[in-house]
């Protein structure tokens, strides 16, 4: 099939829905592709970032069906995080598993090929360890494997080292007797606050941090997705509230289980300057994991629709997609 800048051409679904996955909310999901085709499912970062056709267009049409969903809280999926007093005591790394477990049911699939990102390798990871028996292969980019250290370093001070100035108004934005403690509880306090022009500022400053580290080289300013209020918001809410409680995983526990994938191929694509999630923790998640393999991407880093990022990620999932 002819692609276009190295993406397949975007297709509409021909099937979508909303998911009851309990505790009040529905995920937003869709397919698009080949009916009959070799399952993927595509987990989307974040957490908050919700799906893009971005995803669906890392997939021959032809050969996949391919699945795409908005996990609790962002994209489609209600109720959204942006909203007033939403409650996120259910939005946990356990119930987004679970998520993805029933929708797996209620499409019918047998085994899928899971593709994710950032925060959706660490998911992805998750669910795998969680429901091998339902993983055909993986394909991951951006890797982070839910590690303490991970977390300190992009929202704790760590990278902080490379940017200093974009540290320091970010830690301009908490209140002077809050600056000596932890800055991410500081701002999910905020991100909640009664009065929403605190909730804007607050957004604004964490998601401009957030811009600040992707690209490479690095770029400047706020990034074009945070633009909307409600999209930036949300984001910013849900990223906290993981972090803030460890991405709800046992330190190491992803790196320490990977004995469950051992019989599962994996692909996992880094940029080499990849500042958010460093070229160390898809090099040490390969060494345990025997079936993965590493693909590092000169000059990138951890932009998905970068160039080189895309056509590694595409010839990951044409390699796979003869396996069935």
């Amino acid at each position: 099939m002819l692609r276009v800048t190295g993406l397949y051409p975007d297709i509409e679904p021909y099937q979508q829905g909303m998911l009851e996955v309990g505790d009040g909310n529905r995920v937003y999901w869709e397919t698009c592709g080949n009916p009959t085709g070799k399952t993927a499912v595509a987990v989307h970062g974040g957490p908050g970032s919700g799906c893009t056709t971005w995803h669906r267009r890392l997939f021959d049409p032809s050969a996949y069906r391919i699945v795409v969903f908005d996990q609790r809280g962002c994209g489609r999926s209600t109720p959204h995080a942006s909203e007033p007093d939403i409650d996120l005591t259910s939005n946990t790394t356990a119930n987004l598993i679970a998520d993805m477990e029933l929708l797996r049911k209620h499409l019918e699939i047998d085994r899928w090929l899971i593709l994710g990102g950032s925060w959706g390798s660490t998911l992805a990871l998750a669910y795998g360890e969680t429901y091998s028996d339902r993983v055909a292969e993986m394909v991951l980019w951006g890797i982070t494997t839910g590690r303490r250290v991970e977390l300190d370093w992009l929202f704790r001070g760590g990278v902080s080292v490379l940017f200093p100035e974009q540290w320091e108004r970010l830690l301009a934005g908490v209140p002077d007797d809050e600056r000596d403690g932890d800055i991410v509880e500081a701002y999910s306090r905020m991100l909640h606050d009664p009065d929403p022009e605190v909730r804007r500022r607050a957004a604004l400053a964490w998601c401009t941090w957030e811009s600040a580290t992707p690209d490479w080289p690095p770029r400047a300013g706020l990034a074009e997705r945070f633009a909307d209020p409600n999209f930036a918001l949300a984001f910013a809410r849900l990223v906290t509230h993981y972090v803030r409680h460890d991405l709800f995983l046992e330190d190491q526990s992803l790196l320490r289980n990977i004995h469950a994938l051992a019989d599962i191929p994996g692909i996992l694509v880094n940029g080499r300057f990849d500042l958010q999630a460093p070229i160390a923790n898809a090099w040490e998640l390969n060494r345990v994991w025997p079936r993965a393999e590493l693909v590092i991407v000169e000059d990138a880093g951890h932009v998905g629709g970068d160039p080189g990022i895309t056509r590694a990620m595409i010839r990951a999932t044409d390699r796979f997609s003869v396996l069935r």
